[in-house]
């Protein structure tokens, strides 16, 4: 009787653990979705102050998001340089242009020193 009530319990509390993660990952999502409006009203009134800000928020919310599908920040700045380098490679319209991609390489290697 005392082990039923104990996996009872037990399969209450994963129940909650899920529904928890869930919300989070929910919560995440319309994070993102509102930096990003918050994003396009700051180029429509051209403020870099609250660009930058949603910007921030953009990716600390995808970092965030990443740590709840359980994909690790390393992992995730991993994935980020493996497509910056390929960006590079496949000489991208932005990397032709202007080389945003090779500047962004260099960047994330100097604040790794």
């Amino acid at each position: 009787m005392l082990d039923e009530h104990f996996n009872m319990s037990t399969q209450v509390a994963r129940g909650v653990d899920i529904a928890r993660e869930v919300k989070a990952i929910e919560w995440l999502k319309t994070e993102l979705l509102g930096s990003l409006a918050s994003l396009y009203q700051a180029m429509a009134r051209d403020s870099e102050d609250l660009a930058s800000e949603s910007l921030s928020n953009l990716i600390i919310g995808t970092y965030l998001l990443a740590s709840r599908l359980g994909i690790s920040f390393a992992a995730l700045d991993a994935k980020v340089e493996s497509k910056i380098m390929a960006n590079i490679e496949k000489e991208h319209e932005l990397e032709k242009w202007y080389g945003d991609f090779s500047a962004l390489q260099k960047y994330m290697k100097e604040r790794k020193r």
